[in-house]
C-alpha cells in the first residue's frame, strides 16, 4: 500500500463509529480495516457473506478459504459469522448497513458516482456497488484525487453512473469534501497541500469556508 492509499484509508477509519455495521468495497476501501482505532468496535461486512472481518491477512496468516469480496485474504475476529450471499444482500438492501466505503473512477459535486465501467473496456459487471450505495445510510468515497493528473472530482460525471446524487463524503490523499444541498464543501486539506493546489486539481466547484488540517 502506497502513502496516498494509507492517508485515505486512515482518514476514513476516523469516520466510523462504535457499533457501526460497515461494508468496504473492493480495492482501496479494503485497507480501511487496517486503521480502525483500538477503542472503536465496528462490524465489517463482506458482501460474499461475512460479518466480523479483521485486518487484511499477513502472508503467514492467509487462509485460501477466508477471503473478502475482492478475493483478498482477510482475518476474522472472535464471534465473526458466515452466511450465504442472499442473506448478505438482504442486509444491504434492507438498509441495515450504517456506512459503505467505495472507490471511484469519477465522483461529482452533486454526489453522483461512476465506479464500474469505462466505455470500450471489458469489465465483469457492476458487482454490489449499486446495492451498497442505495442501501447504506452513509456513503463514503475513497479515491486518489487525480488519475495521472486528470481530475477525478468532477462538476458532472462523464462515465456511466453507478448512482445519482447518493455520495455523502469524499476522501482523497489531498482533501476531505462533503456533498451538501448547496454543493461540494472542502472540509479538510492535507498539511502539505494548499487550498490553491486542491483547486487546481479539482474540476468541481468547491465551497470553502473553515478548512481544517487533515490528520495524517
Amino acid at each position: 500500500m502506497n502513502d496516498s492509499k494509507a492517508i485515505i484509508a486512515k482518514r476514513i477509519a476516523m469516520e466510523l463509529n462504535d457499533g457501526d455495521l460497515v461494508n468496504l468495497g473492493i480495492g482501496l476501501p479494503l485497507y480501511v480495516s487496517n486503521f480502525i482505532p483500538d477503542d472503536v468496535h465496528i462490524f465489517l461486512q463482506s458482501e460474499n457473506g461475512m460479518i466480523g472481518l479483521g485486518p487484511i491477512a499477513e502472508p503467514h496468516e492467509a487462509d485460501p478459504n477466508l477471503v473478502n469480496a475482492g478475493a483478498m485474504p482477510v482475518t476474522i475476529l472472535k464471534h465473526g459469522m458466515y452466511f450465504d450471499t442472499a442473506t448478505s444482500f438482504g442486509i444491504i438492501r434492507g438498509g441495515h448497513v450504517d456506512a459503505t466505503v467505495l472507490g471511484a473512477l469519477e465522483v461529482d459535486e452533486e454526489g453522483s458516482l461512476a465506479s464500474w465501467i469505462i466505455p470500450g473496456k471489458l469489465v465483469p459487471g457492476m458487482g454490489g456497488a449499486m446495492d451498497l450505495i442505495e442501501g447504506s445510510k452513509k456513503v463514503i468515497i475513497a479515491t486518489t484525487h487525480t488519475n495521472k493528473g486528470r481530475p477525478k472530482i468532477k462538476k458532472r460525471c462523464t462515465l456511466p453512473l453507478t448512482a445519482y446524487r447518493q455520495v455523502d463524503l469524499i476522501v482523497t490523499e489531498m482533501a476531505v469534501m462533503a456533498v451538501k444541498d448547496d454543493g461540494l464543501h472542502l472540509l479538510e486539506r492535507h498539511p502539505d497541500v494548499s487550498i490553491d493546489m486542491i483547486r487546481e486539481q479539482t474540476e468541481a466547484t468547491l465551497i470553502i469556508n473553515d478548512v481544517k488540517i487533515m490528520e495524517v
